[in-house]
């Protein structure tokens, strides 16, 4: 294509390719073949599962290329008719992207609502395809009927925080997407029950390594904490707290007897309660246990 003889082969990618563009024009097969097509119409399997992986939700026949209309692979300048070609590759690759199969998540607001919440807390690329999963098989039950976006693009996200078992609370979900929390909440109860996917609880001490590095507690207190949770989760008063309310209270009471001091305002930030929630679950706590409570500072 560029008239060049210089071929460079590569006994690693058992490839050759051209020196002065790149091109690979060895026809030997680089990847694996397509599995034949089964004898039976009626059996499963079509073959078909060759090639890029394609995120949930993305387009379907994106093949990841990007195409530059100026410069070659190596940065070289493009003539006007090598130009013309990769204008019209381009778009060939956006018109054969823009197919798309059982109305996916790309034309709707809900994928970038999602990328740009998902990203305002912290939650990685893998969560955010769930949450996309999630939202797909809610809207195709007919679950969103309703609701605003906000609340349905919450209530997946924090959907898919628990199938993942990160810890994130439903206030900072709703916070993140511009909701209440009472909305996303409830909106999240009706995709739990109606959209058929397991969504297990979150488990206390994955909030107890969140909190205890946020605050820069010991090993010690650590420990201390791990052996309180298995306490309270056998005692039967306990067992209607929430779980970062609890394990705040914990973390507060046992930062206090290992010496450690955090101010309940250090704990209740970094725990998302408030100081009030804190203060009466550290007292139903002390309550049940019959401990003793940190002394309080005397008024001058």
């Amino acid at each position: 294509m560029c008239h060049s003889t210089h071929r460079i082969v590569d006994p690693v990618l058992l490839e050759t390719h051209c020196a002065e563009c790149g091109l690979v024009f060895d026809d030997r097969a680089i990847v694996a073949s397509a599995p034949p097509a089964p004898d039976s119409a009626g059996s499963e399997g079509s073959g078909r599962g060759i090639g890029p992986f394609v995120r949930p939700g993305g387009t379907r026949r994106s093949l990841g290329s990007t195409l530059s209309l100026t410069r070659d692979g190596q940065g070289k300048r493009l003539d006007w008719h090598r130009r013309y070609e990769f204008q019209h590759l381009k778009r060939v690759m956006q018109r054969q992207t823009a197919r798309t199969v059982d109305g996916p998540l790309d034309r709707t607001p809900a994928r970038s609502e999602i990328q740009s919440a998902g990203e305002s807390i912290g939650l990685p690329g893998v969560v955010l395809a769930e949450a996309e999963v999630v939202y797909r098989e809610a809207r195709l039950r007919g679950l969103f009927r309703g609701r605003s976006l906000p609340s349905s693009v919450g209530a997946c996200l924090y959907a898919a925080c628990r199938r993942f078992s990160l810890p994130r609370t439903l206030g900072e979900v709703a916070n993140a997407v511009g909701a209440k929390r009472s909305e996303v909440g409830r909106t999240f109860k009706v995709v739990q029950r109606g959209s058929g996917l397991a969504i297990p609880g979150v488990g206390t001490k994955a909030f107890l390594t969140r909190y205890a590095q946020e605050l820069a507690l010991s090993p010690r207190v650590r420990s201390t904490v791990e052996a309180m949770l298995d306490q309270a989760r056998d005692d039967p008063e306990l067992s209607g707290l929430s779980p970062h309310g609890l394990v705040a209270a914990l973390i507060y009471l046992a930062a206090e007897e290992n010496g450690e001091h955090r101010s309940r305002a250090q704990v209740a930030r970094v725990s998302s309660v408030t100081e009030v929630t804190l203060r009466s679950t550290s007292r139903l706590v002390e309550k049940v246990w019959n401990r003793p409570g940190p002394p309080t500072p005397k008024s001058e």
